[in-house]
């Protein structure tokens, strides 16, 4: 590539609808224009998982993921290596984790709860992006989510919710919210903030 990728954060709370966007955003541009790094892929094995005082596993906190990796990888991506690692399978013992090839592409869209957090990360973006959506209709989604497709029941994802996910929110998530480029609302639709954001990246990819 002739010039540096264009590097955009995005972010949001657990539930927000952070994958369904990027999934649209990905899709709104060939394979060689984009590429994505996901946060999701550097956590730590669930035995070093940090423990709330109940003994129950906390994925919701800086800790859980190896952030110094992360940032290491998004710095390569970004200067133009390409990146190999293994994928996260979220625990499932029924899925064989697979290598994970990421190339340098026009535009690098780093995304993950924590990724505003950490001033190494965040200090290389050229674009944020914060994903909003009000608190009752995440918890509504995060219950659908965690029941449908990670067999949890309504007491545990209640718990995780309340002792986990809101409070990481309040700490980690939201007070990076006021250095956002762009706030995208999510309670309903953000097909408008989509199609801004897609327009604005189309001319970064053709550069």
């Amino acid at each position: 590539m002739s010039q540096k990728p264009f590097l955009v954060g995005i972010t949001g709370g657990s539930a927000s609808g952070k994958t369904l966007f990027i999934k649209q955003l990905l899709e709104s541009f060939p394979e060689n224009k984009i590429c994505l790094l996901s946060q999701d892929n550097y956590y730590r094995p669930r035995q070093l998982q940090p423990k709330d005082a109940k003994g129950v596993a906390n994925f919701d906190l800086p800790e859980s993921i190896d952030l110094e990796a992360f940032a290491r990888d998004v710095a390569r991506l970004h200067a133009g290596e390409t990146i190999t690692l293994k994928e996260y399978t979220y625990n499932n013992p029924n899925v064989v984790p697979r290598m994970l090839e990421f190339k340098p592409a026009p535009v690098i869209v780093v995304e993950g709860i924590f990724v505003f957090y950490l001033e190494e990360i965040r200090k290389q973006f050229d674009l944020k992006v914060f994903i909003d959506a009000d608190e009752h209709i995440k918890l509504s989604r995060r219950i659908r989510r965690d029941g449908q497709e990670r067999g949890y029941d309504m007491d545990d994802v209640l718990y995780r919710y309340e002792h986990h996910v809101a409070p990481t929110f309040d700490k980690y998530i939201r007070p990076f919210k006021s250095e956002a480029d762009i706030i995208i609302p999510n309670n309903e639709s953000f097909d408008k903030g989509l199609s801004v954001l897609v327009h604005y990246l189309k001319g970064k990819a053709e550069a």
